[in-house]
């Protein structure tokens, strides 16, 4: 099992190497001292100067960092999240003091405060102002520090929108802190939660209570998620929790899968078109970014039209595949099977014939479109 996690590491830090990772000393005057930070920038960065992308801050820099940029750059590859800009903050040697809290109300005290507010008021401020990030932000944190990123969440506007937390060493009052909190969130929170089966006591214990806890919570803001992993060590369940974290946070950032086809889409009383606007709304309005819609999902939405019958859809659809593909034949393709089936025949046969000058796209073919035009002029003698 170590042999494959390592492995597994090994791969995720090359595949980092591909993307921009910076080494800063960044000077506290919170802390009264530097602190080193690492920073990892999205492939393309410089390609696209109005691109923003989402902030992960990642506690226990020094070896959390490589596991979480690493996650990122393999999964964005693939559009099965954003690109985003990772920061990681070495603890080596600090981590006791960055997480100090008082023993009578599990609040960070001395240090711990001191870290708190290098945080907040330092970090991602100066980050925020150097690089181009979007409004979702995401805390990683492992034993202690995963505890620490929950005060964050305490404050009135809490400081991130999800929170990877991976076997926690809790503070004994997190455990009224945070259901109470969770509950009454008004804004979109993530909240991921796990530990393995060799982790202490302790951690299982607590995490098994906060789980309970959050699972009765009623708060439609709030999306809880909890994993348990038997095998792993302590020390090795980041490299297990933190793929499946991404895959719950961003789970609607990623294409129409088989399953949500056949579940959802198929089932649609209204409009699968809709059902892909709506898609792409929740994108822009979770992580304050602009996805330019799939050919896989335009697949997907054509698939159910066809399935279903429900022909008129192919309208709006064309409409919207024009916009986010105008040098393809995409949209007339689409618009041609609106008009073809809607008994404009001479207006379908046209639009497949005028579309030829345009590109091939998503197994749409030249040849495909001369053939459908041909079709209709034999059949209706044109």
């Amino acid at each position: 099992m170590k042999i494959i996690c390592s492995f597994w590491l090994f791969l995720l830090t090359i595949s980092a190497l591909n993307a921009q990772v910076k080494y800063e000393n960044f000077p506290s005057s919170t802390l009264s001292e530097e602190r080193q930070i690492k920073i990892q920038l999205p492939r393309g960065y410089n390609s696209d100067q109005d691109k923003r992308y989402p902030l992960f801050i990642v506690l226990d820099g020094d070896y959390m960092f490589e596991a979480v940029a690493g996650n990122i750059d393999y999964y964005s590859y693939w559009e099965d999240m954003p690109n985003a800009i990772v920061v990681g903050v070495n603890q080596l040697d600090k981590r006791y003091d960055d997480c100090m809290y008082s023993e009578q109300n599990s609040l960070p005290i001395e240090s711990g405060a001191d870290f708190f507010e290098f945080i907040g008021a330092e970090l991602i401020p100066y980050i925020e102002n150097k690089y181009r990030t979007a409004s979702f932000r995401i805390a990683v944190g492992h034993g202690e520090t995963a505890n620490f990123i929950n005060y964050f969440l305490l404050k009135p506007k809490p400081l991130f929108s999800a929170y990877m937390v991976v076997s926690p060493e809790l503070a004994p009052h997190m455990l009224d802190y945070l259901p109470e909190r969770l509950s009454k969130v008004t804004t979109k929170t993530f909240y991921y939660l796990a530990y393995t089966n060799n982790d202490s006591k302790s951690i299982k214990q607590m995490a098994n209570a906060l789980k309970t806890d959050l699972d009765g919570i009623e708060n439609e803001k709030l999306n809880f998620k909890f994993n348990s992993f038997d095998g792993p060590s302590h020390y090795s369940i980041p490299t297990h929790a933190i793929p499946n974290a991404f895959e719950n946070v961003f789970k609607v950032f990623q294409p129409i899968t088989k399953l949500e086809y056949k579940d959802i889409i198929l089932e649609l009383e209204g409009s699968p078109v809709e059902y892909l606007v709506n898609k792409y709304q929740t994108i822009r309005d979770l992580f304050g970014i602009e996805k330019q819609i799939l050919i896989n999902d335009f697949k997907a939405i054509s698939a159910a039209i066809e399935k279903t019958e429900q022909f008129q859809y192919y309208e709006e659809l064309g409409k919207m595949a024009r916009n986010a593909y105008p040098e393809t034949l995409l949209g007339s393709y689409y618009l041609a099977r609106f008009y073809e089936e809607g008994g404009e025949p001479k207006k379908a046969m046209r639009t497949y014939q005028s579309a030829y000058t345009l590109n091939e796209i998503g197994g749409i073919t030249k040849d495909l479109m001369l053939e459908k035009a041909n079709e209709i002029k034999y059949d209706f003698g044109y």
